[in-house]
């Protein structure tokens, strides 16, 4: 099979190397990929939020199976695009893609399912919101209603933080994506995520993983799009496994259909976990990032398999084989981050790497300059390793990252924590 992944980010190199293992890739093109890809796959230049670009593309290239890696083009409506042409993909159409591309439109999803979640209340004028931060009162959860780059969560601890977040939101900070607000309660707890892949009609199961939002040790400082992960999720029991599908995924997924947008494509289900119950926190219509990376250490050239028979519709006759091991991913990121910094630093000892089954640096934000590989983005590199326990993934993960010369980078040295 020729095979198209979408992306440049950690992500897409993860799943480009688990596809790569697989025997029924023989062509393997990512669009517009990065410098670590660029060692193990094509990279084409390709405006992928352009459908009929995309599309083009695809033909010219005899492309069997297109997987698309980031949220925007699926909110965009590339997947749509593609299917009318008859091209295989993997990823949900932009009606299904508002279960994240819309904060709002999961809570009336939610709410019409029964599934468990936040309390919540929906404003397009910010003086209302303030309104109801001041009548609710702290800790409480502002969230801008559209897509923000895993950037527009604000969870207020005190009164003043929540309104700040709602002058934000509304002035612009998050552009277009702030025009409308969902402010929530405050969920305790401990999070999770959960990821299933769906085929329109049966749901499976595919792994839990753990991030870390926070930028700074023992998960303080601002939010990120995250700075480590490591999977399985000790606190996703089989039988919150059980609740999650049964009480949240399921009914969502039959609400969907009943809406006429089936969901087809992998499902992130980011989970609060309390008293042995679980509530849906959030929705993302794609792999989480960095959690797709240790998802495809731990899956490898099933992966690709599994996401065949999801586009396929034939999920289910489909099982994971999953060994009895722990994945961690260390994020090392441009000083600065998630606030301004540099591009362009050079990244040192990358080549001296080593890159096996259970040890590999993807790349999320470099280039390559004059035959040296930069950093090009906030978060730059994926550290990732597996190990037969969480310890031992963990110490191989470090022992990498503190092999990268790179003075102007910085990492967590407490990814896993919690589990450890």
């Amino acid at each position: 099979m020729n095979i198209l992944i979408l992306g440049s980010g950690g992500r897409e190199h993860s799943l480009a190397w688990a596809v790569m293992q697989n025997p029924k890739c023989d062509k393997l093109i990512v669009a517009p990929g990065n410098a670590g890809i660029a060692a193990i796959a094509a990279c084409a230049k390709l405006n992928i939020l352009d459908g009929p670009t995309v599309v083009e593309f695809a033909l010219e290239n005899s492309i069997d199976f297109v997987i698309v890696g980031p949220e925007a083009p699926l909110a965009a409506g590339v997947a749509d695009t593609l299917r009318d042409a008859n091209i295989l993909v993997f990823g949900p159409s932009a009606a299904a893609a508002q279960l994240e591309a819309s904060k709002n439109f999961t809570k009336e999803i939610c709410a019409a399912a029964k599934a468990p979640t936040a309390d919540y209340a929906h404003f397009t004028d910010a003086e209302a919101a303030r309104a109801y931060i001041r009548e609710q009162g702290a800790p409480i959860v502002v969230k801008a209603d559209g897509l923000a780059a895993g950037k527009g969560v604000i969870v207020a601890m005190t009164e003043d933080e929540a309104l700040a977040a709602i002058d934000d939101m509304f002035g612009g900070e998050f552009g277009s994506a702030g025009a409308e607000v969902v402010i929530e309660e405050f969920m305790e707890g401990e999070e999770a995520s959960f990821f299933v892949l769906c085929d329109g009609t049966d749901v499976l199961p595919i792994g839990t993983a753990q991030d870390h939002k926070r930028v700074g040790e023992g998960d303080t400082g601002p939010n990120t799009g995250g700075m480590g992960a490591y999977s399985p999720a000790p606190v996703m029991t089989d039988e919150i496994t059980r609740k999650a599908l049964d009480e949240i995924v399921r009914p969502t997924m039959a609400e969907m259909s009943k809406r006429e947008m089936p969901y087809q494509g992998v499902l992130y289900v980011g989970l609060m976990i309390k008293d042995g119950q679980p509530r849906l926190v959030e929705y993302n219509v794609r792999f989480g990032d960095p959690e797709c990376q240790v998802l495809m250490m731990r899956l490898g050239a099933q992966a690709m398999d599994l996401m065949h028979a999801a586009a396929e519709s034939r999920l289910g006759k489909m099982r994971v084989n999953w060994a009895d091991d722990h994945a961690m991913t260390v994020v090392m990121a441009a000083k600065g981050y998630p606030g301004s910094y540099k591009k362009g630093s050079r990244i040192n000892g990358l080549e001296d790497l080593p890159e096996t089954s259970s040890e590999m640096c993807f790349h999320a934000g470099t280039s390559e300059t004059d035959g040296h590989i930069t950093a090009s983005g906030g978060r730059v590199l994926n550290v990732t390793a597996r190990g037969r326990t969480l310890a031992e993934a963990r110490d191989r993960a470090y022992a990498m990252a503190d092999a990268i010369d790179w003075p102007e980078g910085f990492f967590r040295r407490d990814i896993g924590w919690r589990a450890l």
